[in-house]
């Protein structure tokens, strides 16, 4: 499999990645919003994706105030994985806090995922109480220190996005990657710009919810009744009501067409069209057979024609995404 260079660093990643907001063990208001999981399964997901050739997870400190980064670890340390063998990403969580957070916080980050370093750290959101030019500057700080190997953001616009890069600029740095929404049903990057402006400046593209938290895999769609078995958060989300199925129905049989042409799922069309549009997926898993499903991904490769075929009924997502 050919890994992919992340922005402008040494780093090389496959174009998949372990999402590991799962591994919150169900602590905390974001941790909540999945079931815990217990540990052989979550050691099973991770050993899974190692062995499909997945070589980067993505766990930040809001996910379950540090629960995830622990047990991917765990994970990890299961899975007989010596550390600089993979590639660690985790995220710096601003609500509420200003920039010296940055450093003040960061050694509750490398406990939790010692002895594995941090590759890549980014800013969650760009919603901190200092600007962005101060929160990007104190990370800039911890790259000169040699304690992060890239600076990453997540959820930032192209003007935010622009500001970052300029403040590392004067630092003679530059910003990795920035993790936004993006898939099938999400398509608003590449309609406010922000994908191309992304690429222009080798800024890598994280997209997560890549398969729009199952909406994709189209479960809901056959049988409606899972839905009565989400999370008490999630059942009342937009994306998992009656009109929503309705609408996303026509891009789910698109998908479940092209996947019987390819002899593969729907998860793995899906996340397939993410990876090559040059876009790095980030897709999560609750079990060994979700990740090898998702893994499954790395191995279709669309035609030209089932790439316009899912643009073509899709495109209504550019300004109108599912939330």
């Amino acid at each position: 499999m050919e890994l992919r260079r992340l922005g402008r660093t040494d780093l090389r990643l496959s174009p998949l990645g372990l999402g590991c907001w799962q591994f919150a063990r169900g602590r905390g208001l974001t941790g909540s919003y999945w079931p815990a999981l217990d540990e052989a399964t979550t050691r099973a997901v991770v050993a899974t994706s190692i062995e499909a050739g997945v070589n980067w997870f993505d766990t930040a400190e809001a996910y379950g105030q540090g629960a995830s980064e622990r047990s991917l670890v765990d994970a990890l340390r299961a899975a007989e994985v010596e550390p600089g063998r993979i590639v660690v990403a985790t995220k710096w969580w601003p609500t509420l806090r200003t920039s010296p957070s940055v450093l003040d916080t960061f050694h509750h980050r490398e406990e939790a995922l010692r002895p594995f370093p941090i590759d890549l750290h980014q800013v969650h959101h760009p919603y901190a109480l200092s600007p962005v030019e101060a929160v990007i500057r104190a990370m800039a700080k911890l790259k000169r220190k040699g304690r992060i190997k890239a600076i990453g953001v997540s959820n930032y616009d192209q003007g935010r996005l622009e500001r970052a890069l300029l403040a590392l600029r004067e630092e003679e740095l530059h910003v990795a990657s920035n993790q936004v929404k993006y898939s099938l049903l999400d398509r608003s990057i590449e309609a406010n710009g922000l994908l191309a402006f992304c690429r222009n400046q080798r800024v890598s593209v994280l997209a997560y919810s890549p398969l729009e938290q199952g909406l994709l895999s189209g479960k809901y769609h056959r049988a409606p009744e899972l839905l009565k078995k989400l999370s008490l958060v999630r059942r009342f989300l937009p994306r998992y009501q009656e009109e929503t199925l309705q609408r996303t129905r026509p891009v789910v049989e698109a998908v479940e067409s092209v996947a019987a042409e390819q002899g593969a799922t729907p998860a793995q069309v899906a996340l397939s069209w993410v990876m090559a549009k040059g876009v790095f997926a980030i897709a999560g898993a609750r079990s060994a057979d979700q990740a090898r499903d998702n893994t499954g991904a790395l191995e279709v490769h669309l035609t030209p024609a089932q790439m316009s075929r899912l643009d073509e009924v899709s495109t209504a997502f550019r300004t109108q995404p599912v939330r």
